[in-house]
């Protein structure tokens, strides 16, 4: 199905190897998860021609009762696609013959999920399940009892998604001793870089990999002085994430990805949990926004910005994020060859809970929807029809497996990322060979138990400073923003930027998350 078939199994068998025994809860079987990927093809073409009792079997339990049709209600976070309504009609038909259920998706819009996301779980509204993450306060939520305990449920509903989880994702889903999610099945990684247009690039004469301060900066010159239509960096509301690259490349780990502002060495033998503005090399960052920012590199104006894919269409030159955006981006546009420079010393899996699927603890019908969540994780049909469509209407397949997107007004991929699963996940046409190659490159570089993989199963718990991360995520955006931008006075920016989070509490925050951290790296002994 994938292009370089024979390297990303090995790739994944490495993963599986590296991942066993990384965390103390849980029994998933990471033996079952490495073999089954040598037996893709195989279980594939079994799944799909499997009959409605065989699919809802439950290990040691018998077999779930298909007999009445139930309407199954998810939630997902993202704005809802033009298309969405022949993506449905697809789906349930093929759900009404597999496991005589539909299934409803309801949508909460990028520009009300950060308030609305949270009181989804404490209304009393009644629905299945829903997309979760990290970056969702996942731990914090289960803390709360927003989620069914799926100790008993996921393996006799989803055997064979259970089968696979591997134990340190098994681990990182378990809060206070109890398993509340069912983790992506796909390994993804702590890593951001630039993302920039190799064109300009060549067309600059810079033809090794732009991947320094430095480079970036020479860059960002030639933009400026010769397509002055384009903005170099692409900036907008969302906020600037140049701190986080400049703690990443200095192999700093953020306690969290909601608190990008609080760091910790993974090298240390003992890490000192720190604020960003006591980094010894803070000011030079500053001091290299302000240049930026006088140079013209973003707009004065990208906090009110709410344009995000101006990278993507022409608009600006360079973006800082993760591998996966900027395949999506090489794919979408082959003309602008962009170019992925890697801006992260100490590379790791990110947890296994920033794309995951949780049983709401008012789910009518959680046995029905932990069976729907094992087919469509291990059947190819149900999987592309749920995370792709229509296949020649939304969707194509080329004659190596991989797909194009029609209309991307209309439909683009689905935004339960939590149901991705490396076996039946496909490259998207048009993704360039050192995608498998750069993911290839750090499986085999990440080591189980060393640096930042250490500490991938960290999960701050935030309960009991809550008011002060409030306060200081709202000093983040107020003060270091504007400084991380330029446009303010570097040394004076950050000298007010520390006395408002000190003022916001933020020595309460580090305290709470020294101490956790301390708790785990104990447990690990």
């Amino acid at each position: 199905m994938k292009k370089k078939v024979l390297a990303t199994l090995l790739t994944i068998s490495m993963a599986a190897g590296m991942l066993a025994g990384c965390g103390s809860s849980g029994s998933g079987s990471t033996e079952t998860e490495s073999t089954q990927s040598s037996e893709t093809t195989e279980s594939t073409e079994a799944t799909e021609s499997t009959d409605t009792a065989e699919a809802t079997e439950a290990t040691g339990d018998g077999t779930l009762d298909t007999s009445e049709e139930v309407e199954l209600v998810m939630y997902v976070v993202s704005d809802r696609p033009a298309g969405q309504d022949t993506v449905d009609e697809n789906l349930n038909a093929l759900l009404k013959e597999k496991l005589n259920c539909t299934l409803k998706i309801n949508w909460i819009g990028w520009a009300e999920y950060a308030n609305k996301y949270p009181l989804l779980f404490s209304s009393g509204e009644q629905f299945d399940m829903a997309y979760c993450a990290t970056w969702l306060n996942f731990a914090n939520l289960a803390r709360k009892g927003a989620f069914m305990s799926l100790d008993e449920l996921l393996p006799t509903y989803a055997p064979d998604n259970y089968a696979m989880q591997s134990e340190s994702a098994l681990a990182q889903a378990t809060i206070d001793g109890s398993l509340y999610a069912v983790p992506t099945l796909l390994p993804t990684y702590i890593t951001y870089g630039s993302i920039y247009r190799g064109d300009i690039a060549e067309e600059a004469g810079m033809t090794d990999t732009i991947d320094t301060w430095e480079e970036i900066e020479e860059y960002g010159d030639y933009i400026v002085a010769n397509h002055p239509e384009m903005e170099v960096i692409d900036m907008y509301s969302s906020g600037p994430e140049l701190s986080l690259v400049w703690e990443r490349m200095a192999g700093n780990y953020e306690i969290d990805s909601g608190n990008r502002y609080i760091f910790f060495d993974p090298s240390e033998e003992n890490p000192q949990v720190f604020a960003i503005y006591d980094d010894p090399t803070i000011s030079e960052f500053y001091e290299m926004c302000y240049r930026w920012g006088e140079k013209g590199f973003w707009s004065k104006s990208a906090l009110s910005d709410t344009d995000s894919t101006k990278t993507q269409n022409g608009k600006a030159a360079l973006r800082f994020h993760n591998i996966d955006t900027w395949s999506g981006y090489a794919a979408i546009h082959p003309e602008f060859d962009f170019k992925y420079g890697t801006m992260t010393t100490d590379i790791a899996h990110l947890p296994y809970t920033q794309d995951c699927m949780v049983i709401s603890n008012t789910a009518q019908n959680p046995e029905r929807a932990l069976a729907f969540w094992n087919l469509v994780t291990t059947d190819q049909e149900v999987y592309d029809a749920f995370y792709y469509g229509v296949l020649d209407e939304t969707y194509t397949l080329n004659d190596e497996g991989q797909f194009s997107i029609t209309d991307s007004d209309l439909y683009n991929t689905s935004a339960m990322w939590a149901a991705r699963t490396y076996d039946l996940n496909r490259n998207q046409e048009g993704v360039p060979e050192e995608y498998d190659t750069l993911r290839a490159e750090w499986e085999s570089n990440i080591k189980e138990g060393e640096g930042t993989e250490k500490y991938t199963g960290f999960v701050f718990d935030t309960s009991a400073v809550t008011t002060q991360l409030a306060n200081c995520q709202n000093v983040r955006q107020q003060y270091g923003w504007p400084l991380e931008l330029g446009y303010v006075d570097p040394v004076e920016g950050l000298a007010e930027y520390k006395q408002k989070l000190q003022e916001a509490g933020i020595d309460d925050v580090i305290a709470e998350a020294q101490r956790q951290l301390d708790e785990y790296i104990a447990g690990l002994e």
